[in-house]
């Protein structure tokens, strides 16, 4: 039996899981893919709802998930998304993931293909303080948004929204909805530009769909 949600969600959720959980739709079928503690499944289960699903890399959290009453099997998100059927989801969730794996484009492509809206959050590496060290210092840069030094850091593909923005292009991916936002949580403004955004958002949170279906 599924664990009293509010047991097991942090006090303060993580603002990009906050965000995923206004965008997800009552009672729907979501995986969240690399779910790592299941935070975010169990915020959805509490506020949403949802029939969820995840998977994770980790075997320990992996365990730590079933323990907590959710239904997570060990997996790769470069290696197992393949598996899946078309459109077997509503939701598909990479939140602060696809910058750790090794096919960022084939992992987003599965995404829009199993399920038919793909939700992905992100550091972005635009935003103006990792311009700053890099300008000043030379070096890669570490932020409380980008906390490891470049040599144990688990992020591969570190991009900026516009990065982000252009990859949907070629994936011909509807952006349903974006938003930057802060280390505190405050939410840019819609009306500012892109650029703005990509200088000022710590994070960003995607919803998308494939225009195909």
């Amino acid at each position: 039996m599924l664990q009293n949600p509010r047991q097991i969600v942090a006090e303060t959720p993580r603002v990009d899981h906050l965000l995923i959980a206004e965008m997800v739709r009552a009672g729907s079928r979501v995986l969240d893919v690399g779910c790592g503690d299941g935070a975010l499944l169990h915020l959805l289960a509490e506020r949403r709802q949802v029939d969820g699903r995840g998977i994770e890399v980790a075997r320990d959290r992996v365990n730590a998930c079933v323990a907590g009453g959710l239904s997570v099997i060990q997996g790769d998100a470069d290696r197992d998304l393949s598996e899946y059927p078309d459109a077997a989801f509503d939701y598909a969730i990479l939140s602060l993931t696809i910058q750790a794996t090794r096919q960022p484009k084939a992992v987003l492509e599965n995404l829009l293909r199993i399920a038919r809206h793909a939700i992905v959050s992100f550091p972005n590496f635009g935003h103006w303080k990792v311009r700053q060290q890099l300008l000043l210092r030379g070096r890669m840069p570490v932020t409380p948004n980008l906390p490891d030094a470049w040599y144990e850091s688990p992020n591969g593909h570190l991009c900026t929204i516009k990065d982000f923005v252009a990859l949907c292009e070629v994936l011909d991916a509807r952006i349903e909805r974006k938003v930057a936002f802060n280390a505190s949580g405050q939410q840019l403004g819609t009306w500012l530009p892109m650029t703005a955004h990509n200088f000022l958002g710590e994070r960003a949170v995607f919803l998308l769909s494939p225009r195909r279906r």
